[in-house]
C-alpha cells in the first residue's frame, strides 16, 4: 500500500439521536417477537425512532454541527462533506448539499456515498486520500440513517434497525500517526440478500410496488451473519499485516453494530478480548451508516480513547460492501 503524503487524523466527533424510543417490550405488542429473543440475539433492547417530518439531514446537520464544534473549527474551515446514507431524503438532490444548506457551510463540496452500513468506514477513507494528497484540510464525514422510513412494522426484521447520525471532522496531521491503513471490498454477488428493491430505475414506484411493499427493506439474516463473520476477519487480519500489527496491538475496536452475536462471532475468531470491542446496540440498535460514528463519539467524549491507542474500525454492509481501518489517535 501507499504511504499517505499527509498524515490524516481524527480532530473532533459528534453525534445525534431522536428522542423518541421503541423498547423491546413495545415491539412485542406489535410484532411477531419477543423483547428476550431481541436482546439475547442481537443485544439490542431499545432503538431511537425519528418523527413523522424528521429526515436523514436533520439527524445528519445536528450530528455534523456537533463534531465542528468539538474539532474547534468555524463551519467556514469545512472543505468537504461527505455523508454516507442508505436512506436518503431525496433521490436528488444528494443528502450532503442539504446538510450543507443547514449547516450553511458554502465553502464545502458536499457529496453522499451509498455503502448502507460500511458507508462511513468508505467516507473516511475518500476524506483520507484528499487530505493525504493536499487537495483539502478539514474533511465533515458524517454518518446517518432514518430506516425506521422504510421498515415494514409488520415483520419481524423490524428489530434490527433503529434512526441516528454521527460524524467526525479529519484534518492533517504533522508527525507521525493517525490513520494507518484502510481495507475496503465489494462484492456485487450478494445484491439481493439486503436490499430495497423499488424506487430506483428498476423498479420505479408504481401502485403494484406499493402493493407489495418493495419499498421497505428486505433481508436475508441467515446470509447476512454468516458473510458477516466470513468476511470480517478476512478484511481485519488484512489491515493488520498492512501495518504490521498483531491484534494483541489493539486498544479499542469501534465496529457497525449488527448484531451482539457477530461481533462476539468475530472477536473470537481475530483473537481479541472482547472487551475492547465497544458496543452501543442495546440503545440504539442497528443505525446503518450511524453505527460506527456515534459509537466513536460517545467512546470518545466517555475519554476511553487515549492519545497513542491503536483503535480499529470494522463494518459489513448490504452489496456487499466490508472493510477495516486502523488509526493511531493522535
Amino acid at each position: 500500500m501507499k504511504q499517505l503524503v499527509r498524515n490524516v487524523k481524527i480532530i473532533g466527533t459528534g453525534s445525534y439521536v431522536p428522542e423518541n424510543i421503541y423498547t423491546n417490550e413495545y415491539l412485542e405488542t406489535i410484532l411477531p417477537t419477543s423483547a428476550k429473543w431481541i436482546f439475547d440475539n442481537l443485544g439490542i433492547k431499545e432503538r431511537r425512532i425519528s418523527g413523522n417530518h424528521e429526515t436523514t439531514s436533520d439527524l445528519a446537520w445536528k450530528a455534523g454541527e456537533k463534531a465542528i464544534k468539538n474539532a474547534g473549527l468555524t463551519k467556514d474551515e469545512i472543505d468537504l462533506i461527505i455523508v454516507a446514507t442508505a436512506t436518503p431524503d431525496r433521490l436528488a438532490p444528494s443528502t450532503a448539499c442539504i446538510v450543507q444548506d443547514k449547516l450553511k457551510a458554502y465553502n464545502a463540496v458536499a457529496f453522499d456515498i451509498a455503502a448502507v452500513c460500511s458507508g462511513f468506514l468508505y467516507g473516511m477513507s475518500v476524506a483520507s486520500q484528499y487530505i493525504a494528497s493536499g487537495v483539502y484540510d478539514n474533511v465533515l464525514v458524517i454518518g446517518a440513517d432514518t430506516f425506521s422510513k422504510i421498515i415494514d412494522w409488520t415483520k419481524r426484521d423490524a428489530v434490527f434497525f433503529g434512526d441516528g447520525a454521527g460524524a467526525a471532522v479529519l484534518s492533517h496531521l504533522n508527525v507521525n500517526g493517525g490513520f494507518l491503513a484502510y481495507r475496503l471490498y465489494s462484492d456485487g454477488r450478494g445484491k439481493n440478500n439486503f436490499t430495497i428493491p423499488a424506487g430506483g430505475s428498476e423498479y420505479p414506484a408504481s401502485h403494484k410496488t406499493i402493493d407489495e411493499k418493495m419499498h421497505f427493506f428486505q433481508m436475508n439474516g441467515k446470509a447476512v451473519y454468516e458473510t458477516g463473520t466470513m468476511v470480517l476477519p478476512k478484511a481485519i487480519n488484512q489491515v493488520l499485516a498492512d501495518t504490521g500489527l498483531s491484534i494483541n496491538d489493539i486498544d479499542l475496536m469501534i465496529p457497525h453494530q449488527p448484531s451482539i452475536k457477530m461481533l462476539q462471532k468475530t472477536a473470537e475468531i481475530i483473537g481479541l478480548p472482547f472487551k475492547k470491542v465497544m458496543t452501543n446496540m442495546d440503545k440504539y440498535a442497528n443505525t446503518s451508516g450511524g453505527t460506527i460514528p456515534i459509537l466513536l463519539d460517545e467512546v470518545n467524549q466517555s475519554g476511553k480513547i487515549k492519545p497513542g491507542n491503536i483503535i480499529l474500525f470494522a463494518a459489513v454492509g448490504s452489496g456487499w460492501t466490508y472493510g477495516a481501518a486502523i488509526i493511531k489517535w493522535a
